[in-house]
């Protein structure tokens, strides 16, 4: 059985330029934005009072995603809203001035046109800036990696978005429609991770990101919790990682609270830059096979890259069985628990936290970040069984693959 691996964030500091990108102001215009579409409601935050007393903890909760607007993942808060802030640059105005009832107007339709919004996605992803594009009157083209499900592909194409399987992987995809949408007239590229010349939207959509991180402290404090002590958070190219990071050490500016990257061992490119200790990116390629489809990705976002590197404290690569341990765990919780169905990118945080909580080897991990009995843990299952035949085959049938 392959080892959790991890590392101690040790890299040089910049000057965090990048951390006004999750302003508490920016994250607060996305969160009312959000709350404008008819289809909006908090996803749940899970109190798991009996399980944090069996893994020794204080408190743990999980943010579950797969409530999303329907759509079983919260992918959509970033795509539909650097959409958003697409149209309202396009037509010289402010996000603020674009709740869903004017985007989806037939005046501002006139006003704007149709543009066409290219993506590519293992699924989550792409399904949201599909489904957005739909509800706001766009087009949207979809290219998938190859070993992407038909089930995922049925759903995107559910929304009436254009969607293939290619024979590449994520990032020669993200390649391909970046190609096809510079050749489109009106074609926009969506997409949730940054490089050098691409910024701007990736920017948006971790903003957009931001409204979960947003909920989640809101629901915290509800549940008589003033504050998470540590925060664990998957990463594929870590746009999802650098919006909650960021949104947290903006929030808790004098007080932050420790932030853990989780990446699927396979594809784990935050990893191995934070082992090399140097700040500079590394790049992951090839297949990139993990069950953890929506994590395997190999070239960082470059804005995130910069937020972790400043705040995150350590860097952990989790094998396969780690997250199917995890969704195991949160479908089947001890009694008085709420279940949570979470995917293998979903689960993939809470099973690293059980592991280093119950297992012997991690000891000087869970020494390191302090993890006992006054820790309060706040996750994020970021999809639900998104592939359900996939899902069933590893929490009932105990397949790992």
């Amino acid at each position: 059985m392959e080892s959790i691996k991890w590392t101690v964030n040790q890299m040089p500091k910049t000057a965090d330029e990048n951390l006004k990108v999750m302003g508490l102001d920016e994250v607060s215009k996305a969160r009312a934005f959000h709350e404008s579409f008819p289809q909006y409601s908090v996803t749940p935050l899970a109190k798991l009072t009996q399980m944090a007393s069996l893994l020794g903890l204080g408190e743990v909760y999980v943010k579950d995603e797969s409530y999303r607007f329907g759509l079983n993942a919260f992918k959509v808060l970033g795509g539909s809203f650097a959409m958003a802030r697409y149209i309202a640059k396009q037509t010289g105005k402010d996000v603020s001035e674009l709740p869903y009832n004017v985007l989806t107007s037939e005046a501002l339709k006139k006003e704007f046109g149709q543009a066409t919004f290219f993506t590519a996605t293992d699924g989550n992803h792409g399904r949201g800036v599909a489904w957005a594009a739909n509800k706001l009157g766009q087009k949207a083209v979809v290219l998938m990696p190859k070993g992407t499900t038909q089930t995922r592909l049925n759903n995107i194409l559910a929304e009436g978005a254009q969607a293939t399987i290619e024979e590449y992987n994520y990032d020669e995809c993200v390649r391909m429609a970046n190609a096809m949408a510079e050749k489109t007239e009106h074609g926009v590229m969506v997409q949730d991770t940054a490089w050098d010349g691409y910024e701007e939207i990736p920017a948006w959509i971790m903003q957009g990101y931001g409204t979960m991180a947003m909920e989640a402290n809101d629901q915290l404090q509800e549940a008589g919790c003033d504050r998470p002590t540590h925060v664990f958070i998957q990463a594929g190219v870590g746009s999802l990682a650098g919006a909650v990071q960021g949104y947290f050490a903006n929030r808790y500016p004098e007080n932050p609270p420790k932030v853990v990257v989780v990446e699927a061992e396979a594809a784990a490119c935050l990893y191995k830059g934070a082992t090399a200790g140097d700040g500079k990116i590394r790049i992951v390629d090839g297949d990139m096979e993990t069950i953890m489809a929506g994590l395997a990705c190999g070239e960082p976002n470059t804005i995130s890259w910069d937020i972790l590197k400043n705040h995150v404290d350590t860097f952990i690569a989790s094998p396969d069985w780690v997250a199917a341990k995890g969704m195991r765990m949160l479908a089947a919780p001890i009694k008085g628990d709420p279940q949570v169905t979470s995917g293998e990118s979903g689960a993939a945080p809470f099973g690293t936290l059980a592991c280093i909580m119950t297992m012997d080897e991690y000891k000087p991990l869970r020494e390191h970040l302090g993890l006992g009995k006054d820790s309060k843990v706040l996750l994020f299952s970021t999809e639900g069984d998104t592939d359900p035949g996939r899902y069933k085959s590893i929490v009932w049938d105990g397949n790992e693959k």
